[in-house]
């Protein structure tokens, strides 16, 4: 058993914008974002276009929700269909997290996502109140300002904040978990996938184990959790149980830790050149990423998805090379090895590229079967300066260029969006 007594006792509350794409997209036109039907599509001239967001009364009357397909969405002239515009958006995250700096420090705020964010209310007391009384008093202000509706969860740390507005908030508008509350609030959560920090994945990973409820991991033995999942074997652990020692902004570190990109491509493809010319695009990508912040990393981890028309599916590998990199070809290279070893001539929709095991990119050692290598390592660093200059289609490769390529389209969006 865990005692909470010496756990870290904090006021932290996280913000969620309920559907905050389709409830700015309300306001801008005059309606109200809880009572209306609206929706917000990627493409609305084309029928395969995935929902991005849908108002709370288009999921209570018709159950359409993010994710679905427009070819899904009744044909009701009450229902109003709109594009995504990303920049509005941002604008509109950008002038919450204004406010929220009227209340707290702007570094006791961590913007988690454009619609959520972590607040620390420790030391505000005098000035708001207790932590229920200053959320009312944000939530308050959100809607008179925006006329934009939020939900909050209160907690002592940032995994019980973030839980109580997952599982309880986003259904009543402000909730507050403690220690106490995990026994009775968390541990009977099913399926793990409900949980923060569990996809579906390591939810099949953990079912297999018999693991199937957050109470049973809770209850697991935590060095088979180690043995199994390493380091975060024993987060799984502490979480299931409510216990989170990171700071507001101790997310931001993840960042560094890797590089990736992902992305849902336009279409299935069908062609083995096609998908490894995304790669390719896609490697560029996090090699740019990497040497912006001067790093290089050991190993890269390939992600393909498979069509939902063949069942769904598809591998998540990695590589480990002899020395570190932020070259695009090295990356592209232990891509290819993977993807000619895992790939079976599936239909493809998703891939992924990710850079790990990272370093400083300020040393490294001169290899005599190689000396071309720093000549390819400062290439790369001119050919970002140059996309920095003049914008990021002043440099493309050749298969951008071809049918396969999604660069150049890609360079036309925000957030993967229409602006």
């Amino acid at each position: 058993m865990i005692q909470a007594t010496k756990l870290p006792r904090r006021n932290i509350i996280c913000i969620d914008m309920k559907s905050f794409f389709a409830s700015v997209e309300a306001v801008d036109r005059g309606l109200d974002p809880l009572t209306c039907h609206l929706i917000v599509v990627s493409d609305t001239e084309r029928q395969g276009s995935v929902i991005l967001a849908a108002s709370p009364k288009m999921k209570e009357d018709y159950g359409i929700r993010t994710g679905n397909r427009l070819f899904e969405v009744p044909k009701n002239p009450k229902i109003r269909i709109v594009n995504a515009r990303m920049s509005r958006y941002l604008e509109r995250s950008l002038a919450i997290t204004k406010l929220l700096n009227e209340f707290v420090p702007i570094e006791c705020i961590h913007p988690y996502s454009i619609d959520e964010s972590f607040v620390m209310l420790d030391g505000t007391e005098r000035l708001w109140g207790p932590a229920e009384r200053a959320a009312e008093k944000i939530q308050s202000e959100i809607a008179k300002r925006f006329g934009l509706p939020a939900a909050i969860g209160i907690g002592p740390n940032m995994l019980l904040a973030k839980l109580a507005l997952d599982l309880e908030a986003k259904k009543k508008g402000i909730a507050r978990w403690d220690y106490a509350d995990v026994p009775e609030k968390l541990w009977p959560v099913e399926p793990l996938s409900r949980m923060w920090g569990i996809g579906s994945r390591l939810e099949r990973t953990l079912n297999r184990m018999g693991i199937m409820s957050v109470g049973q991991l809770a209850h697991y033995d935590r060095k088979i959790l180690e043995k199994r999942f390493g380091v975060m074997g024993t987060q799984l652990y502490y979480h299931a149980w409510g216990i989170d020692l990171s700071e507001i902004g101790a997310l931001n570190l993840e960042r560094q830790m890797s590089y990736g990109k992902g992305q849902v491509l336009l279409r299935d493809y069908n062609n083995p050149k096609d998908i490894q010319h995304v790669i390719l695009e896609m490697c560029e990508e996090v090699a740019r990423r990497a040497r912006q912040d001067g790093k290089v990393g050991r190993t890269v981890s390939l992600g393909v998805g498979y069509s939902k028309a063949e069942g769904g599916g598809g591998f998540h590998r990695s590589k480990t090379m002899e020395r570190p990199t932020n070259i695009t070809m090295d990356i592209y290279r232990a891509c290819l090895d993977l993807f000619h070893k895992f790939y079976g001539g599936q239909t493809v929709r998703r891939l992924s590229v990710t850079l790990s095991n990272v370093s400083d990119d300020d040393g490294y050692q001169l290899d005599l079967f190689d000396p071309g290598y720093e000549k390819r390592r400062r290439l790369g660093y001119v050919m970002d300066q140059i996309r920095e200059k003049y914008g990021s289609t002043a440099l493309l490769r050749a298969v951008s260029y071809t049918k396969a390529g999604t660069a150049l389209e890609r360079s036309k969006l925000l957030g993967g969006h229409r602006a």
